[in-house]
């Protein structure tokens, strides 16, 4: 049943997307994204969010013999090539799509790890990833550049932002990012076991806390039949808010525990940022939240 978000909160919709499950060829692929699209709307929510390198799905139809250190130029070409379908499927369903993350060129002959927002109204907006990881610094894989900026944009009168995965580990970002005083911030992430999840996940409760805002999160799960690098993945979904009295104590408005997917799970988080009441908090009514508060007062000294 279609329920809308109401004027106090926002309903969106998170898939730890399973990689075993996603498609053997670019129409299979745009199929299973048209069908989490359409369960997104069916349960009202506005906006549906997949995880970090969703691209690695389009291995299990990638070329005979193509080397790990191709296989960047050719999910970002498939990316380019699946973006007009994957817009037309977000204006069809009325849905605004986080397309998880895929490789992009970055101008220089490389890659970054590009995270695209489609918006229900027809914008795109795009963060490349911050903070990156070995594997993605290591030029015998996957080797990506970083991105230089955080972007601020809405949705349906909400102010949100994206960082992706390892990002959300910085508390650097977090200070930076208060300025802003965001109401969601989106996260999408890739981890191959619970260490990973664990790290991720924790992180993004923390920025919930300090940020007084909501955190989304998902990551994948299973494994692309094609992969050469990422043979495990494990995750859940969750929407984190400050922990305070007026919000249940604990931090977590919803969340759905991690799995390996494989046996085919796949978690689907449906939940409501409760947009009216953190505005409130932020306002004035948190037990004990200092605000945007900086160390640049601050003075380290040894003795």
């Amino acid at each position: 049943m279609n329920t809308p978000s109401s004027p106090d909160t926002f309903r969106l919709a998170l898939c730890a997307f399973n990689l075993g499950q996603g498609g053997r060829s670019r129409e299979d692929f745009l199929a299973g994204i048209s069908q989490r699209l359409a369960r997104a709307h069916a349960q009202g929510a506005e906006l549906l969010v997949l995880p970090e390198y969703l691209s690695e799905a389009f291995l299990a139809w990638k070329p005979k013999g193509l080397k790990p250190t191709s296989e960047l130029a050719f999910m970002a070409g498939e990316a380019e090539a699946l973006m007009p379908d994957l817009k037309a499927l977000v204006a069809e369903h009325a849905v605004t799509l986080v397309a998880g993350s895929m490789p992009a060129a970055d101008g220089r002959g490389g890659f970054v790890n590009r995270a695209v927002a489609l918006i229900a109204d027809g914008r795109s907006i795009s963060h490349d990833k911050l903070a990156l990881t070995p594997f993605e610094l290591d030029r015998e894989s996957w080797y990506v550049t970083p991105g230089d900026q955080v972007i601020r944009f809405e949705v349906a009168g909400l102010s949100m932002m994206m960082l992706i995965c390892l990002d959300v580990e910085m508390p650097a970002l977090s200070c930076l990012i208060a300025r802003e005083a965001p109401d969601l911030l989106i996260v999408p992430s890739m981890t191959s076991s619970l260490a990973g999840y664990n790290r991720v996940f924790g992180c993004a409760k923390a920025r919930a806390v300090e940020l007084m805002c909501s955190v989304a999160v998902c990551g994948v799960v299973g494994a692309s039949p094609g992969t050469t690098q990422n043979d495990s993945n494990v995750s859940g979904a969750a929407l984190y808010v400050p922990c305070e009295p007026s919000l249940g104590y604990r931090g977590v408005v919803a969340e759905i525990a991690p799995v390996g997917g494989t046996r085919g799970e796949e978690p689907f988080l449906v939940a409501d940022v409760p947009v009216a009441a953190i505005r409130a908090l932020r306002a004035g009514g948190a037990e004990v939240w200092p605000g945007h508060w900086s160390a640049d007062h601050i003075t380290l000294s040894r003795e």
